[in-house]
């Protein structure tokens, strides 16, 4: 009878009513609008921490070398290995600091303890060799071991910028392998990589052989942090003209 017929259809079997009512109970139906990922400009301000991040992983630097002349020669004149100590021990003790205010403001702490895991490297080696200059050469070392990595990948024809962008920009896709003009841009733009970071820790590590720890210091914060910035938008830049300029193009 018309007026007596189940809710769900005749024809609808016991395993797609109850897959149908576990979906709507789980809400488990398709968005249509699916939510767009930010932008590639905001994901990497994301990774630098915005301009508070750059602040804060370099405050550790600026304190220790703001100490480290204070109390030396240049001021109070400690004798350098008391005035290295000091410089040690406060760049450490800011860093733990920012994590601190970070955690009591229940805000993330990744670049914090990332900032704290790199201070606390050079602390430790400044203190077993005694020289200032050794509180920059890991942070020297990393850099140049990642323009390594960077131009091995463009060699082997994997070019890691690449990679990045698939993860960041492109829902986790890495189907630029098959664009050949975006292939192109990500190899020349590792090698841009590659120039950049050689940049960065050739000069570092110029100074830091001629022993000037306070001028090192001076040039981590003054220049490396800028050219940092400055490759990262140029990448972006790059990478949206060439995406821009395929989607425009008819088909």
């Amino acid at each position: 009878m018309t007026g007596s017929e189940p809710r769900h259809a005749a024809g609808e079997s016991v395993e797609e009513r109850l897959a149908e009512e576990v979906i709507e109970e789980l809400d488990l139906h398709e968005v249509d609008d699916e939510e767009p990922l930010p932008s590639m400009s905001e994901q990497i301000a994301d990774q630098l921490g915005g301009v508070r991040g750059l602040i804060e992983s370099s405050l550790p630097v600026l304190v220790f070398v703001i100490l480290n002349v204070v109390l030396g020669d240049a001021v109070l004149g400690l004798d350098k290995r008391t005035a290295l100590y000091w410089a040690i021990a406060g760049s450490v003790v800011s860093a733990v600091g920012i994590g601190v205010f970070r955690l009591m403001r229940k805000q993330p702490v990744r670049h914090a303890v990332n900032g704290l895991f790199g201070i606390a490297i050079g602390a430790f080696l400044a203190w077993r060799t005694g020289e200032a200059k050794d509180f920059y050469l890991p942070g020297i070392l990393l850099t140049f071991g990642q323009a390594a990595v960077l131009l091995v990948s463009v060699v082997i024809r994997k070019p890691l910028i690449g990679y990045a962008w698939g993860i960041m920009a492109n829902k986790g896709h890495q189907d630029w392998f098959g664009n050949a003009r975006l292939f192109r841009t990500f190899q020349w733009l590792t090698l841009v990589w590659v120039v950049s970071l050689s940049a960065r820790a050739g000069i570092q590590y110029y100074l830091w052989a001629l022993g000037e720890a306070n001028a090192l210091g001076i040039v981590r914060i003054l220049i490396s942090w800028p050219i940092y910035a400055a490759t990262f938008a140029f990448t972006a830049w790059a990478i949206h003209r060439v995406t821009s300029e395929q989607k425009a193009a008819p088909a």
